[in-house]
């Protein structure tokens, strides 16, 4: 089916049934075909999804393999590794706190939590929460940002702290966003200074038991012998068993927590319901901060904040494996989804953002158009290029686009940008051409493209491109001084 063909057919489903893309059966359908797309396209060993509206479960499914020696498939009810997403129970558990009136995000951390080193006295509660604190990490990092498997961590979180004393902040704060895992160190000890038990110990009696999460752990030693998925990393376009990092005791609030997908549905579930945390103190909690600079951080109370369309969206990832998105339109009192996206690895180490958002393009590209085209854009980029293929398809989209046209510029070069990054250059090149047809007067979309063709090593068409942006953007800069 061509690219033009498949967006035409999901918009105009998506005007036939208002509220919902597809009958119950079709939906089920669409996704698990979504799913093996995805696992082709990006090389996911194994993956589970849910989707939900409103709190009823839309569709549940897995696709691939918990193991892929022994080509073990993968159900719903296998154990996952979550990784960062066990900073949403720490986010909810301060979030509760708060409610309460025990915690004030704008008290300074210090208040509540003894021994930090002198230079974090004075930063917030708010700052370590949103990731604007500017405190370095506690461990050393490989290139791909995780920890190394062969470090020794120190002993408790006493020595975490001594051992940074001297280190200085990486940037004043409040005045940017760098995500560490030292902030929610911070805000487990806080937690546990406050109800005075180990952290592992609160999560269990005020979310994991209190919600009946029976396939729930924090840590790998108690995990059961069967039913957990094997992780799998990409190199060179394979995939490679990884083998999880054994995090202290003390990380677990930022790391080691194993679910299934049933148990995060009813988290997330009871989370946007107000069953942990009322609705009026999500909402307002759920607003994205604004730094010192003037622009918008990316956290919001912990949870990745953004916009989709007319939706506000929070979340977050587990790095490039699994990610759950809560999306609502001004209060949680009707119309909100929920997206849980895991995955064991892929090939390509594609982000997980990418995959939930070709979720919500099946799932209801009325609501969500920029995810719907995003998706629809991978598409074209992988099909075989035809002589006055860019035209045709810049024509069709720009016929049912139903965006503005700096979102349309927007999207289309941040869809380029992705799948270069999860897909290669050249795929990634046939986006940038089209960002050109749409719009051959943006510098910026001529200038995408000369970098994909840098990157790609033919560097008298990057030249002559960015020669070319430079020129456009002269122009526009002589035209708003008229």
């Amino acid at each position: 089916m061509t690219f033009r063909r498949t967006l035409t057919m999901l918009l105009a489903l998506a005007l036939l049934l208002p509220g919902a893309a597809f009958a119950d059966e079709a939906l089920s359908a669409a996704l698990t075909r979504q799913m093996e797309v995805n696992r082709q396209r990006y090389g996911i060993a194994g993956q589970a999804l849910l989707v939900a509206h409103n709190g009823e479960v839309l569709f549940r499914g897995a696709d691939g393999e918990a193991d892929a020696a022994r080509h073990e498939r993968v159900t719903a009810d296998h154990v996952f590794a979550a990784y960062s997403l066990s900073k949403l129970f720490v986010s909810i558990l301060i979030m509760q706190l708060v409610e309460q009136g025990q915690v004030d995000l704008d008290r300074p951390a210090s208040a509540y939590v003894p021994g930090l080193p002198k230079a974090w006295q004075t930063i917030r509660v708010r700052e370590f929460l949103d990731h604007t604190s500017g405190v370095p990490e506690y461990f050393a990092q490989r290139q791909d940002g995780a920890a190394s498997t062969a470090m020794a961590f120190p002993k408790d979180l006493p020595a975490v702290f001594a051992s940074l004393a001297d280190t200085p902040l990486q940037f004043a704060t409040g005045t940017d966003t760098r995500y560490t895992q030292s902030n929610f160190l911070v805000l487990t000890a806080l937690l546990e200074a406050h109800y005075g038990k180990p952290y592992a110990q609160i999560a269990d009696e005020r979310i994991v038991r209190k919600l009946q999460l029976g396939h729930t752990w924090l840590g790998p030693a108690t995990l059961p012998k069967q039913g957990v998925v094997r992780s799998y990393v990409g190199k060179d376009g394979r995939l490679v068993p990884e083998q999880d990092i054994d995090w202290p005791d003390y990380a677990h609030g930022h790391a080691g927590l194993y679910l299934t997908l049933d148990d995060l549905g009813r988290f997330l579930k009871a989370v946007t319901s107000g069953e942990l945390v009322g609705k009026a103190t999500l909402r307002r909690l759920w607003q994205p901060r604004t730094l010192a600079n003037g622009r918008l951080g990316g956290f919001a109370a912990g949870w990745e904040y953004g916009e989709s369309g007319t939706y506000r969206q929070v979340g977050h990832d587990g790095g490039t494996r699994v990610r759950v998105r809560v999306l609502f339109q001004g209060s949680l009192d009707g119309d909100v989804y929920v997206f849980a996206y895991l995955t064991n690895g892929s090939a390509k180490n594609v982000w997980s953002r990418v995959l939930v958002g070709s979720a919500m393009a099946v799932a209801a590209p009325d609501r969500f158009p920029v995810e719907t085209l995003f998706e629809a854009l991978v598409g074209y980029a992988l099909q075989a290029p035809a002589k006055g293929d860019a035209s045709a398809q810049a024509g069709s989209i720009r016929a049912n686009r139903g965006l503005s046209d700096a979102d349309l510029e927007r999207t289309v070069n941040a869809t380029g940008y992705a799948i270069r990054e999860n897909l290669g250059v050249e795929p990634a090149l046939r986006v940038f051409e089209l960002n050109t047809v749409f719009f051959p007067d943006s510098s910026n979309a001529w200038d995408s493209l000369a970098e994909a063709h840098a990157a790609q090593g033919n560097q008298d068409k990057a030249k002559a491109l960015y020669e070319k942006a430079r020129r456009l953007a002269e122009r526009a800069k002589a035209g708003k001084k008229r």
